[in-house]
């Protein structure tokens, strides 16, 4: 990217890419520690995560007053506009992932030390995969203005609706078959839910990478693939289950 002939309003613009790469790394590390202490049952992993998300707070409010006193500073326009534009946008995706991965780390709390099933929180862990790779997709089609890897991710999202919904179907035929099940089942059906959210915020993400390289807004109806709202439970005449 060529040099801005106002310097200043180069450095400024270095401040805000730099403090959305700390955002995103962090924001990728909650997420990737949260499913961890899911799976491992590890307590103090998932108080960290929570603990983690005052910085990513911090780092939201600081790229905001930075893109304020930059517009006001050096009144940019076009492209620049949208170079900060964007960074206020894709600032409040990431805070909200952490706020999600942060309620996920919560719901590990909620469930330690109680029963759970074997093998359960498997597809949990598949769809948190998917969702992570989609996230550093993202932020990596950020930081080199790549637009097809923005759409890429973009077409991904009903890949990820489509878990969600094999999940909460899964979880529902556990708690049919055992009563013990139901509190952990409907703490995983949160957990996921928040983990789908967060693939919905990588694609917020990824419009806005094709609003600052095109400068034009996409349009296209997203891909999705949540049949959670059409789901029934089927239940057997003879046996009531």
């Amino acid at each position: 990217m060529s040099a801005h002939i106002v310097s200043g309003f180069d450095e400024d613009l270095e401040v805000l890419r730099s403090s959305i790469a700390e955002m995103g790394g962090i924001s990728e590390k909650m997420l990737a520690d949260a499913v961890t202490a899911l799976v491992r049952r590890d307590e103090v992993l998932a108080q960290r995560v929570i603990n983690a998300d005052n910085r990513l707070d911090a780092l939201q409010r600081q790229v905001e007053e930075q893109a304020i006193m930059t517009i006001a500073r050096r009144q940019p326009l076009a492209v620049d506009l949208r170079d900060v534009v964007s960074a206020i946008r894709i600032s409040g995706d990431l805070e909200r992932i952490g706020d999600l991965a942060k309620n996920c780390a919560k719901r590990t709390l909620a469930i330690a030390g109680g029963f759970q099933p074997p093998r359960i929180v498997t597809g949990v862990q598949s769809m948190a995969d998917l969702v992570l790779e989609q996230l550093k997709d993202v932020l990596d089609a950020y930081a080199q203005r790549d637009l097809e890897r923005a759409l890429d991710v973009w077409r991904r999202d009903d890949q990820i609706d489509a878990l969600y919904t094999s999940l909460f179907r899964e979880l529902l035929t556990y708690m049919m078959e055992d009563p013990r099940n139901i509190s952990f089942c409907a703490h995983l059906l949160f957990y996921g839910k928040n983990v789908e959210r967060i693939g919905d915020h990588t694609t917020n993400i990824a419009e806005t990478v094709h609003y600052l390289v095109t400068g034009q807004t996409l349009t296209a109806e997203r891909p999705k693939d949540d049949g959670t709202s059409q789901a029934r439970i089927e239940v057997d005449a003879a046996t009531g289950k």
